[in-house]
C-alpha cells in the first residue's frame, strides 16, 4: 500500500506538496476503510481530492502516472527526454529538477524511494528499507560527470562488482535504474521485492477520456466471475440489460454485446445490441468497474480523474460503497467535482480521505486535508461548507 506521495517542482505543484494515507486516530469504518499494515501504521484505503478546475487535482494523479511509466521505460538513445515536466510559471523553477519520494509498504516492509530528475537526466535516485526506526539505504544513483553512478549498500546486499559495473552501463542517465536493472540477469534482494511492487500495484489513471470498454470486455471474455459482477453492476446503470456476451475474434479483438429485456404490449422480449449502441454512460461504468473489480482481486492502487464523468451521482456513491465494503489492501484515489459527496462524509467515507487542491496567485498549486480544518465535528453539512468557501479549493468566478 502506499504509504505517503511528495512532489515537488512537476507540472502545476512548485512548492511540496504530500498526500498522506495515514489515518487519523478516528475510527469511523475502521474494520473495511483502513489496514493496519504493521504495527501502530494504519492507511487508507481511499481518498477523495476536490478542487477547482485548474487547480492541480489531475496532476497530482499524473505525478503516480509519470513514476509507473518511468520506472520501466528502457531509452534507446541517451538524448530522449526523461517526459519531467517543471513548473513553467516561473523563471527559475524550469531550470530546476522536480522531485518525487514515495513510501510504500509491501507486506509490513516499508520502502522509501527518492526521484530528483529534470528533463534530460536523472540527478539522483535512491530506494531504502527500514528494519528499524531509520531507513537502511539499498542503492544509491547519483549524476557524476554526465554519467550515472550507482552504489549498493553492502551491509543490506551482496552485489558483485561485475553485476554492479552491469546495470551502471545499462543505466542511461535518463532512464531509471530499475529499468537498467530489468535488462540484468541477477537477483537483488529488497530491491526486486520494491520493483515488483512498482511494476504489478499502480495501475493506469482513468481519466474521462480513457477509452476502456475494449480492456474490460477482453478481461469479461475469459473471466466468469467478473462478468457476474459487471452484470450485476451494468443492471443498476441500465435497469433494461440482462445479459452480457464478450467474444474474442479474429486479430485479438473482442466483441461485446448486450442483452436487453423489456416488456411491451406483447410481453417481455429480449433483444441483443451491441456495444456502439450503448450510452456512453453505460460504457464508462462497464470499464470502471472492470477497473475496480480488478484493483480489489489483486490489491491494486487505482486513480480515476473525474470519476463522476457521464456517471448519474447514485451510480457514483456505489462505486466508492462497493469498492470499500471490500476489506484488502486495496487502494483507490479519485478526483471529482461533484460536492454533493461530501453530504457522505461520516455515512460512507472518513474525514481524513478528504482531501483539496487550490491554486495560488503564483499559479502553484497547493495540497491539503479536510483535517486540518479544527471545528469540523460541529459541521452539519460539509458541502454547503465547502459551497460557503470554508475549505477554500473553489473556483475564483470575477463577476
Amino acid at each position: 500500500m502506499i504509504h505517503e506521495l511528495k512532489i515537488k517542482n512537476f507540472l502545476s505543484f512548485k512548492e511540496e506538496a504530500t498526500l498522506n494515507f495515514e489515518a487519523t486516530k478516528d475510527t469511523t469504518f475502521e474494520d473495511y476503510q483502513v489496514v493496519e499494515v504493521a504495527p501502530g501504521i494504519r492507511l487508507l484505503r481511499f481518498a477523495l481530492i476536490y478542487g477547482a478546475n485548474a487547480s492541480g487535482k489531475s496532476n497530482l494523479l499524473y505525478a503516480l502516472d509519470y513514476l509507473r511509466n518511468f520506472w520501466f521505460t528502457k531509452r534507446e538513445d541517451i538524448d530522449e527526454s526523461t517526459q519531467s515536466i517543471p513548473f513553467l510559471l516561473d523563471t527559475e523553477t524550469p531550470d530546476q529538477p522536480s522531485e518525487f519520494e514515495m513510501k510504500f509498504f509491501v507486506g509490513e516492509r516499508r520502502y522509501w524511494y527518492l526521484l530528483s530528475i529534470d528533463q534530460h537526466k536523472v540527478i539522483a535516485e535512491k530506494l531504502y528499507y527500514y528494519k528499524s526506526v531509520q531507513p537502511t539505504m539499498l542503492f544509491s544513483r547519483e549524476l557524476e560527470n554526465s554519467q550515472s553512478v550507482i552504489k549498493f549498500n553492502p551491509a543490506a546486499l551482496k552485489v558483485s562488482t561485475n553485476i554492479q559495473e552491469e546495470i551502471t552501463i545499462k543505466c542511461l542517465p535518463n532512464m531509471s535504474f530499475f529499468a537498467a536493472r530489468n535488462q540484468v540477469n541477477c537477483t537483488l534482494p529488497f530491491i526486486d521485492e520494491a520493483r515488483d511492487w512498482m511494476k504489478n500495484t499502480l495501475l493506469p489513471v482513468i481519466s474521462p477520456q480513457t477509452q476502456m470498454f475494449s480492456y474490460a470486455g477482453s478481461l469479461v471474455a475469459g473471466n466468469k466471475n467478473l462478468k457476474k459482477y459487471l452484470l450485476d453492476f451494468i443492471h443498476k446503470a441500465d435497469f433494461n440489460i440482462t445479459g452480457l456476451k464478450a467474444e474474442k475474434e479474429m486479430m485479438e479483438t473482442v466483441k461485446t454485446d448486450f442483452e436487453h429485456t423489456v416488456r411491451n404490449a406483447r410481453g417481455i422480449e429480449k433483444y441483443v445490441l451491441p456495444n456502439s449502441l450503448q450510452s456512453e454512460g453505460t460504457k464508462r461504468t462497464f470499464g470502471i468497474e472492470a477497473a475496480v473489480y480488478e484493483a480489489l482481486q489483486k490489491g491494486n492502487f487505482l486513480t480515476i480523474d473525474e470519476i463522476e464523468s457521464s456517471l448519474h451521482p447514485d451510480l457514483v456513491e456505489f462505486i466508492i460503497q462497493q469498492f470499500l465494503q471490500t476489506h484488502n489492501r486495496s487502494q483507490l484515489l479519485v478526483t471529482s467535482h461533484y460536492d454533493p459527496l461530501l453530504n457522505t462524509v461520516d455515512d460512507l467515507m472518513r474525514k481524513d480521505s478528504v482531501w483539496f487542491t487550490e491554486k495560488g496567485e503564483d499559479g502553484g498549486s497547493r495540497l491539503y486535508s479536510l483535517v486540518e480544518f479544527k471545528g469540523l465535528n460541529k459541521i452539519s453539512s460539509f458541502q454547503k461548507s465547502y459551497r460557503n468557501g470554508v475549505f477554500g479549493a473553489l473556483p475564483n468566478i470575477i463577476g
